[in-house]
């Protein structure tokens, strides 16, 4: 019987066979990591490459020595340090944050229609009253104006990030 897959003549991926190792990272948000290196994806049947490879590459090409990102992204953590090692590349290191969800507990996301800054001036809102809106989901002060921004950068200390979603409210 051939398969779906052959019938459709479709290039198969590319994959890298790993070992089923576990990996532990240590996170500057999460703490220890331990998570599952199980063969993955390096580029798709079309040629292109995997987020995994090409982030990898491009943040070792870039000279990135501080990835910090959504903690929706932890659990390829270990592919990626697993990548930087195969391809004896410096990793860097990582901070997972939470995600900002909207009012339905789904993450926001350019692809699902989350609002811009742009609509949110046109509903009515200034630039400064979004930049606090989003300050208070960092737990830092209000400014008054946009060139405020560099005094809380100042200030700015990520062991005070939420540990858990944040829910924007639209």
């Amino acid at each position: 019987e051939i398969s779906e897959y052959e019938r459709s003549a479709r290039s198969p991926a590319t994959r890298i066979i790993t070992n089923g190792e576990h990996l532990q990272f240590e996170d500057r948000q999460v703490g220890l990591f331990e998570g599952l290196i199980d063969d993955f994806v390096l580029a798709r049947g079309d040629g292109t490459p995997s987020y995994n490879l090409t982030s990898v590459v491009d943040d070792a090409a870039m000279g990135v020595t501080e990835v910090v990102r959504g903690d929706d992204l932890l659990s390829t953590t270990p592919r990626q340090l697993f990548l930087c090692e195969q391809l004896k590349l410096k990793a860097p290191t990582y901070a997972h944050v939470p995600l900002v969800l909207n009012s339905a507990g789904k993450r926001l996301a350019k692809r699902d229609g989350a609002v811009t800054l742009s609509q949110r001036i046109s509903m009515g809102e200034s630039v400064v009253e979004v930049l606090n809106y989003l300050l208070s989901s960092l737990s830092l002060d209000s400014v008054s104006t946009v060139m405020e921004l560099e005094l809380v950068a100042k200030v700015f200390n990520p062991n005070k990030l939420p540990r858990h979603a944040w829910i924007l409210n639209i």
